[in-house]
């Protein structure tokens, strides 16, 4: 269902407005943040919490003001300061937009959605996050918390589909003001509200300013149409690639594969000590099996979150 023009700016006023009350003070939110810094933080938000983003963002931000501070780095770094972000291939990525952005714009992030998609790594979610936060541009930003926003307050349903589709994008570009600045006030204000009160397993609908108007709550808030997968973690071999490269990151040097595949007393027995072999006993404490930890070190080989020569593995120079 698409809203009308006096149905979208009631919901304008009223999410603008809590936003406004109790928005997050997030550093990539301020005035003083540069549009790379917004650029960092929109790849490190990706499938990971602000709470453990800060931190990270904060030290790189320190480290790397500018894309050419990044660049000027071997990828191996990025990787090591990634830390336990998760989906380490994304550090990959701000390495290369940073490359991108240092040949080609001149050390800076592109402004136009555009000039975006060029970089490596960058799809239309980022691309239009980063021109509507960084440079105030309206751009239709859809995350999985604008989805669920709307799936709820305009259609009615306790969850949006599996996958973005078409009617979603239609919805997101029809509530979109038409005015810049309050475009992009519209997408923050939404992202929040699905971030903080409208969330996935426990709204508060109560804290809710658009309770009144939720389709989802007059319809007596109906379960959803499917149950969402979580994904495992323990014993998987996303467990086991996370285990290698905290090796990887620990060592500053090149890591025997022998060492990467199989426990050692010398290890165990001096993991107390020293943080390297402290990430290797706990490697070797997941008892994974040897052909696990052959697909690991091949993924990432594949990957190019490691590479190997006469010394064993260690990460991308």
């Amino acid at each position: 269902m698409e809203p009308d023009l006096q149905q979208a700016a009631q919901l304008h006023t009223e999410i603008i407005s809590w936003f406004t009350d109790n928005a997050r003070d997030l550093p990539w939110r301020q005035r003083e943040c540069s549009p790379w810094g917004v650029f960092v933080s929109e790849i490190m938000l990706q499938q990971t919490p602000v709470v453990r983003v800060l931190p990270v963002w904060e030290e790189w931000m320190q480290r790397w003001p500018t894309p050419a501070a990044l660049a000027a780095e071997p990828s191996g770094e990025a990787v090591r300061a990634w830390g336990r972000l998760g989906y380490p291939r994304r550090a990959l990525r701000l390495h290369a937009a940073a490359t991108a952005m240092t040949a080609h714009f001149d050390g800076s992030v592109p402004g136009t959605h555009a000039e975006l998609l060029t970089l490596p790594g960058v799809g239309n979610y980022t691309a239009a996050a980063v021109a509507s936060f960084a440079f105030g541009r309206r751009e239709t930003v859809v995350d999985t918390n604008i989805r669920r926003v709307h799936a709820r307050a305009l259609s009615g349903k306790a969850l949006p589909a599996p996958a973005l589709n078409a009617a979603e994008m239609r919805l997101a570009v029809a509530l979109l003001p038409d005015d810049d600045a309050a475009s992009v006030a519209w997408n923050a204000s939404v992202m929040e509200l699905g971030a903080l009160v409208c969330t996935a397993r426990s709204p508060k609908c109560e804290a809710c300013p658009v309770r009144r108007r939720c389709a989802w709550v007059a319809a007596g808030k109906p379960a959803p149409e499917y149950v969402p997968k979580g994904q495992a973690w323990a014993g998987t071999d996303r467990q086991v690639r996370g285990a290698v490269m905290a090796v990887l990151r620990h060592s500053r040097g090149p890591v025997l594969r022998s060492l990467l595949l199989g426990p050692s007393d010398f290890v165990a027995a001096d993991a107390d000590q020293d943080p390297d072999l402290a990430a290797l006993a706990k490697l070797h404490a997941l008892q994974a099996p040897a052909a696990q930890l052959e697909r690991a070190l091949a993924g990432l080989l594949a990957d190019k979150l490691a590479e190997e020569n006469d010394g064993g593995l260690q990460l991308p120079a």
